[in-house]
Parts: C-alpha cells; structure tokens; sequence
C-alpha cells in the first residue's frame, strides 16, 4: 500500500476476524454485557481505528471500499503476534459458548410451546405442502422450534402455495380450482380446438387471459407454430416432427464427443443440474439426458448463436406443459421412467420444436455480445425514465446500472424471477400476443419494476438495491398477481408502442 498507516479493508474494520461480536436480533441471544464488559474496554484502546458508519452508497464507492478485501499477500503480511489478535478474552469465549448451550437445551426440552401455538391456527389456514418441500421443511424444522413466534403471530394469515409448489395450483388466492366461469372457458376451448380449421385469431383471443391445464398442451403447439390450424394435417405433422427430430439425434449427437463440439457440450452439461434445482422432476437423469439432447441438437443447428447460458431454462415450461398431457397427477415429483419410450419421445420432440420456435423470434439475444438484450434493457431504461421519473432518478443517484439488473429478465424471460407455475401462466399471454417474448416482454418488465418502486426507493445504498432487485419475493406469487401485472403491461404497451414521441424524451 502506498500510505505506511493505510490498511486493508477488512483490516479496518473493528471487527476481527474470530472475535466474538453481540448481534441484536439474531438466532442467539445477546452476550452478557456484565461478561463482556472489561473484553470491549481493552479492545476499544487496541483498536484505534473508528468503524466506517456509512454504508457504500454507490457502485464505485462500494468499489473503493471492497477493492482491497482479497489483496494477494494478505495473510503473508499479517503479523498474527500483534497485541490486536490478543484481546480476545478466552474466559469470554467459554462463559459464551456454554450460555448459548444451556438456551439451546432449555428451548428442546420445551417443543410444546411450540407446537401449542402453531396448533392455534385455524384449520383452514393449514398450508399443505408437496413432498418435494419436505427437505426444506425438515432443515427449517429446528429453527421454527428455537425462535418464538411472535413475529410469524402478527402477520396476516394466509393460504399459500407451497414453495416448490404443485405446478397445477396456479391460484395462491386459495379459490376452487375449477369455477362455473372457468368450466365455460374450458368447453370454448374444446369447441375452438375441435373444429374443421382452428380460427387461431379467436384462440389467441381466449389464451390471453390463461390456457386450462387441460387444453394447454394443444393450444401452445397451435400457437408457437408447431402445428396446423386444419385438424386433418395434425397427425401426420406431429409424426414427420417428431421423427425428423429423432433423425438429427442419429445424425449429430455423437458428434458432441468430437473436439469441436466438446466445449458446447460440456457447458450444456454443466448448466443442466442447475436448472430448477429444487423441483426433483428436473433432477432425475432420464430427464437431464433428455435437456441435453435437446440444448445440444438445437446448439448445432443454430452455429449463429450456439448454446448460450440461459437457453437451458427456456425447455423446462415447454417440457412440463407436455408431460402434463400424460400426467394427471403434480408433476414436480412425478417419476418419468413411468412413462412408455414413446411418451417421452414425443414430449422430447414437441419440447424443441416450440422452443426453437420461440428462440426463431429473440435469437439476436444469444448471438455474439447479444445485441438483442443490450436493446432491449436501455428500451426498459427510456421507458421507465417516461413512466416512473422517481424510481429512474433514484437509480442514477445511487449509481444502479439498468443492464446490472435487467440483463437476466431479458435473458431469461424472467423465468429466475417467478415461480415455474407463473412461467407458464405469463407464457400463455406470450404466445397469445404479437412478439410476445420479444415486444410485450419489454413492457412486462417496465411493469415488473414499477411494482416494487415503494421497496426499491425504500433502499438507499448500491447495495441493497442490488440485492433486492435480484432476489425479489415473488414466492407465492399466483394466477392473480401475473393477471395484475400483465394488465399494467398492456396498459404501458397500449401508451407507448405506437408513440415515439412519449416513448423518448
């Protein structure tokens, strides 16, 4: 460092590294202070240095004061001798430890408490979760029992969907599941798809607000192209697909062994176990092996582009939404080697074709330096900049790039944002409108955004606007909250789209 009395970031601050620190508000309780008391003392006369009270308020300050944290040499340099690495008080350390055990063993012995209260809560309230929730709620059990539950007492009750919810139970409302409205909606559907020559006008009409589970499957082959509107042809079209897929199966996926090819397969390789880690059905390796298949054909035939990270999620509503054509129950734990050879081949083959469909109308997204997401984020920039000035202005003060954010929205169509269940729900209204996931998407951002812009200016730090824009709470989001939201997007979309001039300033 160039300064003598210049330290490193971490080195500043007053907290050592192993010292024990009073947190307010965590797990445990606080130290006793009647312990502690003579262990500040003599660390406040070591420590000279005062702590930095301001938090980064900007990206380059939050730069500054981080740039220096990894410093090569760091440990090298550290005189572990200095009187700083002798203050903590080891009489401190135990008398700590052994009151944290005794709480710790007096909380276990007493799980009635617990158990009474949460037994309070009326029946009706009771949230039933799906087996692929039960590890959460196994490593979650523990904690639940140590903390009281004041604080989950005071908020509202509410039914919720589950975390990895049933893929199925769309609405986090709580509603029947089916309706007299919804029933009448259904039979439309079957009427529309029964006929001579589909009017895929009209079908796009009804799919706008929500396809039913159980006409989903046709209606998005319909829609993406896949398949003729003329009932006569769609048999014979689904078999020529199907097997002119298998045949580029033959053709090109031993190739992925060939030197040329092995980079492009072993990100695919890669990615796959990451994608929706926490739904089991995408961790069985019958369907891994089926993503791989599809990601790796789909990356030869399109040598523009290739397999970009991020095209992996893009299969995932496609090959539920099919499946679910064979599967009446939840699918999320369903086993597939249930299914017969052929089953799963034509959920296999039907998945790539209305992915590559969908991926014909928003290529330039994943074609070298994406030029199509770079566009499209400093479009979200000028749009929100016209809808919401104070939310745009609050991002330039605290130095928050659009593209740090909003990158993985277009990248991903949101998919890392919302549930699996939402995904499919937004993705009915995708397919439904005119460039879908390439114009209306823009406008479903703007509206995403917008929706958090009490949140967003309730933080005041690069930092925690970033940590909040890439983890939002949408967990229990459900068929009302994507309707609400899609009806601000056409409502933004109907403003500016064909308004330049309102568009820009």
């Amino acid at each position: 460092m160039a300064a003598e009395n210049s330290k490193q970031f971490w080195k500043r601050s007053a907290k050592l590294p192993g010292s024990i620190q009073p947190v307010y508000g965590a797990q445990h309780p606080p130290l006793d202070p009647r312990l502690t008391k003579n262990f500040i003392k003599e660390r406040s006369k070591v420590n000279a240095v005062p702590l930095k009270s301001k938090k980064a308020s900007s990206f380059h300050e939050f730069a500054r004061n981080t740039s220096d944290a990894w410093d090569i040499g760091d440990d090298e340099e550290e005189d572990f001798s200095s009187p700083s690495f002798q203050t903590l008080n080891s009489k401190v350390a135990l008398a700590t430890a052994a009151q944290v055990l005794e709480n710790h063993s007096k909380l276990r012995v007493k799980p009635e408490r617990s158990q009474s209260t949460t037994s309070d809560v009326p029946a009706s309230y009771k949230v039933i979760k799906s087996s692929s929730d039960a590890q959460l709620s196994r490593n979650s059990s523990d904690t639940c029992l140590r903390n009281p539950l004041h604080k989950q007492q005071s908020l509202p009750l509410r039914p919720i969907i589950p975390l990895v919810a049933r893929i199925s139970d769309q609405n986090a409302s709580g509603a029947p599941p089916m309706t007299v409205r919804e029933k009448t909606r259904l039979e439309k559907f079957r009427q529309l798809l029964s006929s001579h020559n589909t009017d895929l006008d009209e079908l796009r009409k009804c799919s706008w607000p929500g396809v039913p589970r159980e006409v989903r499957p046709v209606t998005w082959r319909l829609l993406s192209g896949y398949l003729p509107a003329n009932t006569e042809r769609r048999k014979l079209t689904l078999q020529r697909k199907r097997e002119e897929y298998f045949g580029f199966i033959e053709q090109y996926y031993d190739s992925r062994n060939e030197e040329h090819h092995q980079d492009t397969y072993r990100q695919i390789h890669i990615d796959i176990p990451r994608t929706n880690p926490l739904i089991p059905l995408f961790q069985q390796p019958l369907v891994q092996e089926i993503f791989e298949r599809i990601l790796f054909i789909w990356a030869i035939r399109h040598p523009a582009s290739g397999y970009v990270q991020g095209i992996n999620d893009l299969v995932t509503p496609f090959f539920v939404v099919f499946l679910s054509e064979y599967v009446e129950e939840d699918v999320e734990n369903f086993d597939v080697t249930n299914l017969s050879p052929d089953m799963l081949q034509s959920i296999e083959a039907d998945s790539f074709w209305c992915m590559s469909k969908l991926l014909d109308g928003i290529q330039d997204n994943y074609t070298f330096a994406q030029p199509g997401i770079q566009k499209k984020v400093k479009a979200l920039e000028e749009l929100v900049s016209r809808i919401d000035e104070q939310v745009h202005n609050h991002f330039r003060r605290y130095e928050v790039e659009y593209l740090q954010f909003a990158f993985r929205w277009m990248n991903n169509l949101l998919m890392r944002e919302l549930p699996l269940r939402c995904t499919i729900r937004l993705w009915d209204t995708y397919q439904s409108e005119p460039e879908g996931f390439s114009h209306f998407h823009l406008y479903v951002c703007a509206a995403f955004l917008i929706k958090w812009r009490k949140e967003i200016l309730d933080e005041e730090d690069f930092q925690g606007l970033l940590m909040l824009l890439q983890n939002l709470p949408t967990i229990h989001w459900g068929n009302e909250e994507i309707g609400l939201l899609l009806a601000e997007a056409y409502r933004l979309k109907y403003m500016f789209a064909d308004a330049p001039n309102h568009y820009r300033r």
